[in-house]
């Protein structure tokens, strides 16, 4: 065990493996098979080296008489909190097998919002590294020959090109300045985004910046209703199924307004009320069917009927960010590169109309 346990503190598992995983313990416990062979089985056939040394540590555990929550939280990696709580949940209510296909189908959902922002992002960071690809071989490759070219001939240069040449000029001869210098910029910047003031900025950035910003918030919103359906459906306490809400929601601006609202229900008020006096995170539509879900006692079904809402406005979103975010990079691209070729071209052009005439 002693070269299992490093694997295992460094243990990386897919969410999809973690979905087959809880489909299968699910299963097998639901068909009478007692809970450590069921362990052991899918300790067996894991592939994942990390995920089967933690199995393997887990299973040994459980034969010791602990409880299987109490095994696997000692393993937050791999099992989070919301995992955790639910599988003690079950334990004690004795029906663990229905909350852990619960629990399968709330990561199923998981992994089907994430693979939706994927699909949002991939495109525009893909044409943008294209973009300055472009860009920096032009101006480090083709741009100087050119410059040696004007340079013999002796022109007069438009003003386009002379700012198209020094632009060049100083990047492939202080290269020594600007390269360590991005490279500094994107690391300073990396540092600052893990301090709290640096973080609280770009979360508000990722929550209220142009184009990006309203998709997030829709996938904010909708992964904070279908985590606080499935934790108080599988019998979590309010108040922790909130802290871990608010642990899991991957936003700071968000986990304070969760805690706040936590706060409020401990104290006896309502939940809907702090996060209705934040109208720009939380949409009054949301707050009200909070309300009215607490005041019927069906907060659960509501939340769900909340999450699967925002479900269908994520995907309609990504769709239609993908459909304006094409032409917006072309339009980008022809400007740029476009912009660049014709700073280039241009004395050629005009030394051609002087010859003809």
């Amino acid at each position: 065990m002693s070269m299992g346990a490093p694997s295992a503190k460094n243990a990386k598992v897919k969410l999809q493996e973690m979905v087959i995983f809880t489909r299968q313990l699910a299963t097998m416990i639901g068909a009478g098979i007692p809970l450590l062979e069921c362990l052991e089985i899918l300790t067996e056939q894991a592939e994942n080296p990390g995920f089967k040394a933690v199995l393997e540590q887990v299973v040994l555990e459980v034969r010791g008489g602990t409880d299987l929550s109490s095994a696997m939280a000692q393993h937050p990696r791999v099992f989070e909190d919301i995992y955790v709580n639910m599988v003690r949940a079950g334990e004690v209510s004795g029906q663990i097998d229905e909350i852990l296909v619960r629990l399968a189908e709330y990561q199923e959902a998981s992994a089907k919002l994430r693979a939706q922002i994927v699909s949002a992002m991939t495109y525009p960071v893909i044409s943008l590294c294209m973009i300055f690809g472009i860009v920096f071989f032009l101006l480090l490759v083709i741009v100087p020959k050119f410059k040696e070219i004007f340079d013999s001939m002796g022109v007069d240069l438009p003003w386009l090109t002379k700012m198209l040449l020094a632009l060049s000029d100083w990047m492939v001869t202080k290269w020594f300045i600007w390269f360590p210098a991005a490279f500094g910029i994107v690391f300073a910047l990396k540092i600052w985004s893990k301090s709290t003031v640096g973080k609280r900025f770009f979360h508000w950035l990722f929550l209220f910046m142009p184009v990006f910003g309203p998709l997030f918030k829709k996938v904010a919103v909708s992964r904070f209703a279908r985590t606080f359906s499935t934790l108080i459906s599988s019998g979590v306490p309010i108040l922790g199924a909130l802290e871990i809400v608010a642990a899991t929601s991957g936003n700071v601006l968000i986990e304070e307004l969760v805690m706040e609202a936590s706060e409020s229900v401990r104290q006896g008020d309502t939940l809907a009320s702090p996060l209705a006096a934040k109208p720009k995170l939380f949409p009054p539509m949301v707050t009200r069917m909070i309300a009215i879900g607490e005041k019927s006692g069906a907060l659960e079904a509501l939340l769900l009927k909340i999450s699967e809402f925002y479900d269908q406005q994520v995907e309609t979103a990504v769709e239609q960010l993908t459909s304006l975010i094409e032409p917006i990079m072309i339009c980008v691209m022809g400007v740029v590169v476009g912009g660049m070729v014709l700073a280039i071209f241009l004395p050629i052009f005009e030394m051609q109309k002087a010859l003809q005439q």
